[in-house]
């Protein structure tokens, strides 16, 4: 095809949607709900015959390559969504400029046969600490909300070389949940505050949490978050959706903004295992070896008695709620029954890594979030950063405190005796935590809850989120999953799934199997609220 027929196919193709869909880039006017203030106004899940809450990469690549679906309409079809339903839940920071002419640029690709892989034309979300050179990167702090970063993370250009469609940017916790001692998480100076799209005055858990619930709307295929410890994973459960946080290093964090180089990781979230499974292979550069799938994980999640034979070790975690641990009790009930032995298994050191945990990440901080800000406009380092806090009343409009940033100044150096003590610990007690129990009961993963039912949003409060199950593998280095495993009344639970170093790809197929074995997800309804009673 010339250059001219596909700018003008180009042109043809963006103009009339983006009058129909609305401008990119600006956020949705807030919609009115529905008489009983149930719901908001909806826009159709169908595109083509394809239900969007439930269509996976695969599928959607098949109608591509055969003509029945073009990115373009898939792109626009989210768009719409984000405008008709993102009002309610309040997810989507900002939604790309070009992202139609991203979609349209694959449309030209796929009828080329020039497509360069399986998320060539799927839109992606971005978590807003995700540095993306053509959008803002706030990591919901006005102190950055100024000029973007000069250049796109490295993850972001891994996206891009494969063809997926940047839609945008989600909410986020500010600062990923490390600034004030009593955070409210969801919520940012930037973007407000995100809701549960389960029960809208619930809370979405974590630091990815605009990701989160921005997939369990269906406002995007997949979406990208991060973890320092829990900020995939428990967003992921308490929203109902898949997230996976990778191995350390497995995927690049050059150009996302940190907490600590020792635990952070960014990680795919989708709503169902083999778009996470995909996207990783994306991230982490593995595109290539499986086009239909990542890692084999399409055979693995199609194949009979996928469970026959798994050992899984039952972390219960009965600190999360007799309703919770009742879940767990059917959960494994399910295992079994589909082959799976399942045996109940109690991590060591956990009093330990809870003890020694923050104080190392204090030091961390303060080291990589000082590097971060000498490559951005804005604050040059945490010293001034704190100050403009202190002097901007926006940031302190649900919760005043900066206790974190003030702790993590007068820390210890990294270069430190005491800090290099600490982190030598955390490391060997969590790896041996999972490694000693894994080997202990001949397991292939250990799975506990991942959340509990999402409490109630309140800022003077803040979180209620003491959930120790993402510790382990988070200290560790190690790989965890959260897939859903049920619900208690209107709200989700997620089933938390860990095994040991860089075995991402084992912990999917095994992920897949569970998924495809419990069958739980179902789509939100955006009830304004439950009683107490609904819950248990």
């Amino acid at each position: 095809m010339k250059k001219r027929s596909i700018a003008t196919l180009t042109a043809a193709l963006t103009v009339a949607p983006l009058l129909a869909a609305g401008v990119p880039g600006q956020r949705a006017v807030a919609a009115d709900s529905g008489a009983d203030g149930s719901s908001p106004p909806t826009e159709s899940t169908l595109l083509r015959g394809v239900d969007l809450e439930t269509v996976t990469i695969p599928e959607l690549q098949a109608r591509m390559q055969h003509g029945s679906l073009t990115s373009s309409e898939l792109t626009l079809s989210y768009l719409r969504r984000i405008k008709a339903i993102d009002p309610k839940i309040n997810a989507v920071l900002r939604t790309s400029p070009t992202a139609l002419r991203q979609a349209v640029a694959s449309d030209v690709r796929h009828r080329l046969g020039k497509v360069r892989g399986p998320l060539d034309g799927i839109p992606v979300l971005l978590k807003d600490n995700v540095n993306t050179s053509d959008m803002p990167t706030t990591a919901g702090s006005l102190a950055l909300a100024g000029s973007p970063p000069d250049t796109d993370a490295d993850l972001v250009r891994r996206l891009r070389a494969a063809g997926a469609v940047i839609l945008g940017k989600a909410n986020m916790s500010e600062w990923a949940n490390f600034r004030a001692a009593k955070p409210t998480s969801g919520w940012s100076a930037v973007g407000g505050q995100t809701n549960n799209p389960y029960v809208l005055d619930r809370n979405p858990c974590g630091s990815s949490s605009g990701s989160a619930a921005a997939l369990a709307a269906s406002l995007a295929q997949v979406a990208i978050g991060t973890e320092t410890d829990g900020s995939i994973v428990c967003p992921a459960g308490m929203n109902g959706v898949v997230g996976h946080k990778p191995s350390l290093g497995l995927v690049s964090q050059s150009g996302v903004v940190p907490i600590s180089a020792e635990q952070d990781t960014a990680g795919p979230m989708a709503r169902n295992v083999i778009d996470t499974a995909i996207t990783l292979s994306v991230l982490s550069g593995h595109d290539a070896a499986r086009a239909d799938g990542a890692f084999g994980l399409t055979d693995a999640a199609t194949r009979p008695g996928g469970l026959r034979g798994k050992r899984i070790g039952l972390w219960r975690l009965p600190s999360l709620g007799a309703e919770v641990d009742a879940l767990m009790t059917r959960t494994a009930a399910q295992l079994r029954a589909a082959g799976g032995q399942v045996v109940e298994v109690t991590p060591p050191y956990q009093d330990r890594l809870a003890e020694l945990e923050f104080p190392a990440l204090l030091s961390e901080f303060h080291r990589d979030i000082d590097a971060y800000l000498s490559t951005r406009n804005g604050p040059h380092d945490l010293a001034e950063l704190i100050e403009f806090n202190r002097t901007h009343p926006a940031e302190r409009t649900c919760f005043a405190g900066q206790e974190l940033f003030e702790q993590a100044l007068v820390a210890p150096s990294t270069t430190d005796p005491r800090y290099r003590a600490m982190r030598a610990e955390l490391k060997d007690l969590s790896r041996r935590s999972i490694d000693e129990t894994m080997a202990a009961h001949d397991l292939d993963a250990i799975a506990s809850p991942a959340n509990p039912p999402a409490w109630t949003t309140d800022c003077a409060r803040g979180d209620n989120d003491v959930i120790p199950s993402s510790t382990p593998a988070a200290v560790a280095g190690y790989p965890s999953l959260s897939v859903p495993a049920g619900f208690v009344g209107e709200l989700p639970v997620g089933l938390l799934l860990m095994a040991g170093d860089h075995q991402d790809a084992e912990l999917l197929s095994l992920g897949a199997a569970v998924e495809q074995r419990l069958d739980a997800w179902r789509a939100p309804r955006y009830l304004p609220s439950v009683t107490s009673d609904a819950t248990r």
